[in-house]
């Protein structure tokens, strides 16, 4: 497939109803509909969607919805199973247009997952399509502020080609995909990515805890990054700004670990600057006397979602890292990340259920056809020498979960 992208047709800009009337005449007749979107999260405490991209019939459009829109009847093309969306990485697109909009999906094929599945190591965008079309994307404007207006040309010109190589992407890649029996799996993820509800909005106490490194940290460290983390998020609402501008991840933790005991020491913790200072004001050394005053935090606790899915005793604990294992030498021998072999909720299933038998097997929720097929007899004999191995006494005991 040999592309120009300077003899390519302009995009349309969706910037009125009428015109977004029009791209809905249009989409009302299509089959497969390529779809992309941009947002602000590098500008503002919480992102919202600042474009939507839009491909069908050769035809790019790109809808603003900043502008005086009402998206509502966008809804119904999406969660159309007759109709296919195209996206490529799409469970940003679709956590947030879920989000803000209450849009649900069905037909949607993302062609990441895809690539992926065919043995990309690098099943990003701009890497694809060189590959694939020997397109060339420029992704300087990635980062840009997307909520500004009028748009540039630069980002009009970045926008349209999200989605503009999205069909012919997609046709190519069923096409290995059947060649290789592996459309089923890409099916099962995108199924997943369906499914997906938006997170709340508003942030946990113990949202601090996904912040990597927080394990690392001694108990008083623990107290103090939960403290710190909390102003951050409460300065990052207030100037609507992402919270990592207020305080990077990185000084944070450093902050919480050497825990300073005055704005000198503070500041030869490397990213506290003067200008982070004049931001932060005092709020620093009061969040440290906070967690002086109110102990150590022993343990880590369990971030929100994690605890929403359930606790694994230590003995289900086991199984699950025997599991992961056997995900993990399968992922190997296949090619394919191993999240798209067996998802982590349903690996978790398995290791609370522990599946003696096939029709047990069966039962739990999530598990594909394809997977019973290829992975189920594999997943029996781990239990069933991990269920040996308990009663040999060689893994830890714990109370028993009873069997679904």
């Amino acid at each position: 497939m040999d592309v120009r992208i300077e003899d390519l047709p302009p995009p349309i800009l969706v910037e009125s109803q009428d015109d977004f009337e029009d791209l809905l005449d249009v989409l009302e007749e299509e089959d497969e509909i390529a779809v992309d979107t941009e947002a602000d999260s590098f500008y503002s405490f919480r992102d919202k969607v600042c474009l939507i991209q839009v491909t069908a019939r050769g035809q790019d459009w790109l809808v603003d919805p900043l502008g005086d829109i009402d998206l509502a009847d966008f809804g119904p093309i999406l969660s159309d199973p007759t109709k296919t969306k195209v996206f490529h990485d799409a469970e940003y697109d679709v956590l947030i247009l879920g989000r803000e909009y209450g849009f649900s999906f069905a037909g949607l094929y993302d062609t990441r997952v895809a690539a992926a599945v065919l043995g990309s190591s690098a099943p990003g965008l701009a890497a694809v399509l060189s590959d694939r079309f020997g397109v060339r994307l420029d992704k300087s404007q990635q980062r840009s502020n997307w909520a500004k207006r009028p748009l540039t040309p630069k980002q009009i010109a970045y926008a349209r080609l999200d989605t503009r190589f999205l069909l012919p992407l997609m046709h190519e890649q069923k096409e290995e995909l059947d060649r290789q029996d592996r459309r089923m799996i890409v099916e099962t993820e995108c199924r997943r990515l369906e499914a997906l509800e938006p997170p709340p909005t508003e942030s946990h106490p113990n949202d601090f805890v996904k912040i990597k490194g927080a394990r690392s940290l001694d108990p008083k460290g623990i107290s103090a990054l939960k403290e710190l983390y909390a102003v951050r998020q409460k300065l990052a609402e207030r100037y609507d700004l992402p919270p990592f501008r207020i305080l990077g991840n990185k000084p944070m933790l450093d902050v919480a670990r050497a825990r300073p005991r005055n704005e000198a020491e503070l500041l030869r913790v490397e990213g506290v600057t003067p200008k982070v200072l004049g931001r932060l004001g005092n709020r620093v050394q009061r969040a440290l006397e906070r967690a002086a005053r109110k102990g150590p935090i022993q343990r880590l606790p369990m971030s929100p979602k994690r605890a929403n899915m359930g606790q694994l005793n230590e003995i289900e604990s086991e199984l699950h890292d025997r599991l992961k294992t056997l995900r993990k030498v399968a992922s190997e021998r296949l090619g394919i990340e191993s999240a798209y072999l067996i998802n982590r909720h349903v690996l978790l299933k398995l290791a609370e259920a522990r599946p003696a038998t096939e029709d047990q097997l069966r039962s739990i929720e999530g598990l594909e056809p394809w997977q019973l097929k290829e992975f189920g007899r594999d997943i029996l004999r781990t239990v069933d020498r991990f269920e040996s191995d308990v009663k040999a006494g060689t893994v830890p005991s714990a109370p028993s979960r009873r069997r679904r």
